[in-house]
């Protein structure tokens, strides 16, 4: 059986991984690399900086299951909202492509279920 702070570790260094990939693909396209799509800008921009965030968060669980479900929380509700607002864009024909929403759509239920996992173990850990 996994212990709850076995658990939490893993997710809090899935958030940091998570974190510094997406630092890394969006400081590329920034750059200049071709992702093969139309880039929203800021949504670009969002994503980049929000992978420094991952990283904090992930530094959060590390400390504890109750910080890490708050940044959980915190990062799940930011891109929640950011997708709500992609799809709204690519629905009425702004300039975002669909593989921005999905990718939005991605990121949004990694850190759902972040949150879930770091809700599961302060349960675990308070009884």
């Amino acid at each position: 059986m996994h212990t709850p702070t076995m658990v939490r570790r893993v997710l809090a260094i899935t958030a940091i991984v998570f974190g510094i990939a997406t630092v890394f693909a969006g400081t590329r396209v920034l750059l200049g690399s071709n992702p093969g799509y139309t880039v929203f800008g800021p949504l670009l921009v969002y994503n980049t900086a929000m992978g420094l965030v991952y990283v904090i968060a992930g530094f959060m669980g590390l400390r504890g299951s109750r910080q890490g479900m708050h940044a959980a929380g915190l990062v799940f509700g930011l891109n929640l909202l950011v997708l709500g607002f992609s799809a709204y864009l690519y629905m009425t024909g702004q300039a975002i492509a669909l593989e921005s929403v999905r990718a939005m759509t991605f990121r949004t239920v990694v850190w759902l279920i972040l949150l879930a996992g770091f809700a599961w173990v302060r349960k675990k850990e308070a009884a």
